[in-house]
């Protein structure tokens, strides 16, 4: 808590129906049996990744303005490049460093070249042919070649057509990366990553310290990991100010147990937890002081995999205002008491009880979840999560660092890490340890040459793309690492692939405007990626409050059957760099992929809507959504004939669509007699349904007319009561 329409592009494509014959039932089957493996070393794949999608590209001529050159690298198929009538004509790539290239796909249009030849060049200058033909037959051509390029580059020298050269895509693959030969995965975790055993002195001290400095930093620039190695720890109190994560270093949280407590409250704000975002705890297991544990959090601070031998109270001291929060994979021995927590998100995990609820509580795959009861009290419960897979951690075995995997799970139910744990087990070294300083020619280097990911704390500015090409990648952050894109880049790019597991850090706009900041999977992405879905858990996005930042977009969801498992989409409302115009972004999340499951999606404050979602089959599990405070007056965010855009837009030409517990509030703080008309917007259709839905005008600043369309009361007044709607249509 914390607090629409010029014609832009929308990312989206014809929703499709998949034929998944009986080869891929069994094939899906096959893929998730293999799955389900105690942990083993997997040796770093050598495959050869696609090295050119979203990179600078340069070309002798254009046709028009609708044939751009950075349609040939964009990954869609359905957008193309194509030249002036005229030969010759050339499109040249820039990978960014020398890079072993492999192979080079064309993906002509009809105007193809009848003669044209490849070549490759470390330096801009000096080229070496790799490939030329005269009897190029058009259609996808795939050709082997092979030499040390940072520059590829393809001119056509006859035509087969009237008209120019026209590729949809232009393709280059390859295996190694880094100028100065391989980049070595592995290393040391620098010094933002505090490491302890139970023999470490003045352990206390350290964590005081690190708290001291970070309790209050909302928008500073301090980040930090504290790892714990397996063992017992006695009389601790580890206090979590902003960027700061604690997680144990074992295969399972009982193997690191804290006979104290990880704490966060809220004196630093006179009693008000709304603002404590941005920090989380993993992989513990604590034995409360008092009996119960205080994680008084808000957004962006998550609390997986933990063991808690008492209760967990997620209400500040004074029990003052508190707007969380989410809990996944954690057993919880007594009962949690919410208090004044407004709501919360708990999935797939084990539950000695539940106090009470302010406005909307959900649970699924939860034992112990109070029953279904909705709207009083606001329980939300379903009996399982219809598809997980829990984050990816850092663990030792032995004195090895290693990143544990799980398993993708069907139907989940309590906690993941009872026996043995299912996934895979990746060493260290095929992770590229990205620290300080890195930039982003050197990660996607890494990436090229077949590395995962592992982002130290700190602050990481790219003047280009990240580019997860590669099937599998694990890009996973520590201690809040933040990714800012400059000059208006995409600050990630995700291809549609399978199993990409992005997890743990924070993406944070730059001044100047990007259209997207994460895009996962390009347009018109189609693959089947149900037997191995990518997954984004705990990446964050923030637009301002740091400082002036701009996105069109903050996240775009391509690919099929995607898992969004907690996210947190913010414009800022305070801070620095915040005003309508300030920081503008107009999308919070755009949905375009089909069968996309979000479970604990926080979509907030944006100048048009906060959620919008065009693929079919798509499902949420608990929404929270305010919209923004700083709209100047009611034009400002007129939608045509519509006063307002919703906080979660189902698209009409959707046929199938399900959201349970959501809930959208405004707070319009520049102007209070503004009138939003719903929450909630989606096509009258038998497939399409919410169930338990809410809005809330907070101290009636702003009001709403309808929940969802015109179905539902109003609010009024300044009750702050929400108006509710159990099931929808």
């Amino acid at each position: 808590m914390h607090a629409p329409l010029s014609v832009v592009p929308v990312f989206r494509r014809p929703a499709s129906v998949r034929r998944r014959g009986i080869a891929a039932s069994i094939a899906a089957t096959l893929v998730a049996s293999l799955l389900m493996l105690i942990p083993t070393a997997t040796p770093a794949s050598a495959a050869p990744v696609l090295l050119s999608q979203g990179k600078p590209v340069t070309v002798s001529s254009t046709e028009n303005g609708g044939t751009p050159a950075a349609a040939a690298v964009d990954g869609d198929t359905g957008t193309r490049w194509s030249s002036a009538a005229a030969d010759p004509q050339w499109i040249q790539i820039d990978l960014g460093s020398s890079v072993a290239v492999n192979q080079v796909v064309l993906r002509w249009e009809a105007a193809y070249a009848r003669a044209y030849k490849i070549e490759l060049s470390t330096n801009g200058t000096s080229w070496t042919s790799a490939y030329s033909t005269t009897t190029g037959p058009g259609g996808n051509e795939t050709l082997n070649v092979s030499g040390n390029a940072r520059y590829v580059k393809l001119t056509g020298t006859t035509r087969a057509t009237q008209y120019g050269y026209s590729l949809w895509e232009f393709q280059v693959y390859g295996e190694s990366g880094g100028p100065g030969g391989p980049i070595q995965g592995g290393g040391d975790l620098g010094p933002n990553v505090k490491v302890f055993d139970p023999s470490t002195p003045n352990i206390q001290g350290t964590l005081d310290t690190i708290f001291r400095q970070q309790e209050s930093a909302q928008f500073g620039t301090g980040r930090y990991q504290l790892l714990f190695k397996p063992g017992t720890y006695n009389n601790l109190n580890a206090q979590l100010g902003f960027y700061t994560s604690i997680s144990g270093l074992g295969l399972k949280p009982d193997d690191t147990n804290i006979n104290g407590d990880v704490t966060v409250d809220a004196g630093w704000f006179n009693g008000n937890a709304t603002q404590n975002f941005w920090r989380s705890a993993e992989n513990l297991a604590l034995n409360p002081v008092s009996g119960s544990n205080r994680w008084a959090v808000a957004q962006a601070a998550p609390f997986r995999r933990m063991h808690i031998k008492g209760g967990l109270n997620l209400a500040p001291a004074s029990f003052g205002w508190a707007s969380g929060g989410y809990i996944a994979d954690s057993k919880i021995d007594g009962q949690i008491t919410p208090y004044s927590q407004q709501q919360w998100y708990t999935r797939d995990s084990a539950i000695g009880g539940w106090g009470n609820g302010v406005w909307n509580m959900a649970f699924s795959g939860v034992e112990g979840a109070p029953a279904q009861s909705f709207p009083n009290p606001p329980y939300t419960t379903l009996n399982n999560t219809p598809t997980s897979r829990e984050k990816p951690f850092l663990y030792l075995d032995g004195n090895t660092y290693k990143v544990f995997v799980p398993a993708k799970r069907t139907n989940a139910r309590g906690v993941s890490w009872n026996g043995t744990p299912q996934g895979e087990s990746l060493p260290l070294d095929q992770f590229y340890v990205v620290k300080p300083g890195a930039t982003a020619a050197t990660i996607n280097a890494a990436l090229a040459q077949g590395l995962h990911l592992l982002f130290t704390p700190g602050i990481y500015h790219v003047d280009q793309s990240i580019n997860v090409n590669r099937a599998n990648t694990v890009v996973l952050g520590l201690g809040y690492a933040t990714i800012i894109p400059d000059n208006g880049v995409t600050a990630m790019k995700v291809a549609d692939v399978d199993g990409v597991k992005l997890a743990g850090f924070l993406i944070d706009a730059g001044p100047v405007n990007s259209p997207t900041l994460l895009e996962v999977g390009p347009q018109n992405a189609s693959a089947d990626h149900s037997a191995n879905p990518t997954t984004v858990q705990d990446v964050f996005i923030r637009i301002g409050g740091a400082g002036p930042g701009k996105a069109t977009t903050s996240m775009v969801v391509n690919s099929d059957d995607t898992i969004i498992d907690h996210t947190w989409i913010w414009r800022a409302d305070h801070g620095d760099g915040v005003g309508w115009e300030t920081n503008r972004a107009d999308y919070g999340l755009q949905v375009n992929g089909d069968d996309v499951l979000a479970t604990g999606l926080f979509v907030e404050h944006f100048n048009k809507y906060d959620v919008r979602w065009s693929g079919e089959r798509g499902r949420t599990i608990f929404f929270q959504n305010e919209k923004a405070y700083d709209a100047p007056n009611q034009a400002a965010i007129q939608n045509g004939s519509i006063q307002g855009y919703a906080g979660y837009k189902v698209d009409d030409s959707v046929v199938t669509h399900e959201g349970w517990a959501m809930g959208s509030y405004c707070n319009y703080t520049s102007d209070p007699n503004i009138r939003q008309e719903h929450g909630f917007q989606a096509p009258v259709k038998p497939g399409v349904k919410f169930h338990n839905i809410l809005v809330v005008s907070l101290g009636g600043m702003g009001q709403y007319n309808h929940v969802i369309n015109s179905i539902g009361s109003p609010t009024s007044g300044t009750s702050t009561i929400p108006s509710n709607v159990i099931n929808f249509p």
